[in-house]
């Protein structure tokens, strides 16, 4: 699947959970991080087709990984088993949505068996891909307009904080921030 995809599922499914804001950024990093070994392109289209899907998309990644960022944050435990799932999910819709051929070695560099998906997948540039990115903007529309922050909560607070008021204008919400005041409100129902 295409990355955008991925990290837009993290942000979804982060949106669920009672996380703070730099918990959900990486939820992103999480459900996306699998796709580091897509750099191997930099070394050329064969070594992209030889350690794409093997490098990074394999179970002892996933743990140094989401160890490494659960380290980052508060609640470590429950941040683990979070960022753990979602680079699951991602391995998951690599595993449907990246064509046939692109199989999963899980268990790499122990093992080279792969996870044969040339009998389930789809096609890269497919509806079943489209249609799945296309919830997924929907969905953090959503978020949006219900919850106030954006994908760009931590990175661009201005822009997030312009977004979310533009989006609930369009939606009949009280904005979030007054005019040209830069400052939010807590209450975010309070009408204006």
């Amino acid at each position: 699947m295409h990355v955008q995809t991925h990290i837009l599922s993290g942000w979804c499914l982060g949106n669920l959970l009672p996380l703070t804001a730099r918990q959900r950024v990486m939820c992103m990093a999480a459900a996306s991080v699998a796709d580091l070994d897509g750099l191997s392109i930099l070394g050329g289209q064969n070594a992209y087709w030889d350690y794409h899907h093997r490098l990074c998309h394999n179970l002892p990644f996933g743990l140094i990984a989401c160890g490494a960022m659960a380290l980052l944050g508060p609640r470590r435990l429950f941040s683990m088993l979070v960022y753990l799932a979602l680079f699951h999910l991602h391995l998951i819709m690599d595993y449907f949505g990246s064509g046939p051929g692109w199989g999963i070695y899980y268990f790499w560099p122990f093992s080279s068996w792969s996870a044969n998906n040339s009998r389930v997948s789809w096609e890269f540039y497919s509806w079943q891909n489209i249609t799945a990115a296309l919830v997924l903007i929907v969905w953090t529309v959503l978020i949006a307009v219900r919850q106030g922050r954006t994908p760009l909560e931590v990175l661009m607070p201005r822009l997030d904080r312009q977004l979310v008021d533009w989006l609930r204008s369009r939606f009949g919400r009280p904005a979030l921030t007054g005019p040209g005041s830069g400052a939010e409100t807590t209450d975010t129902h309070v009408k204006r």
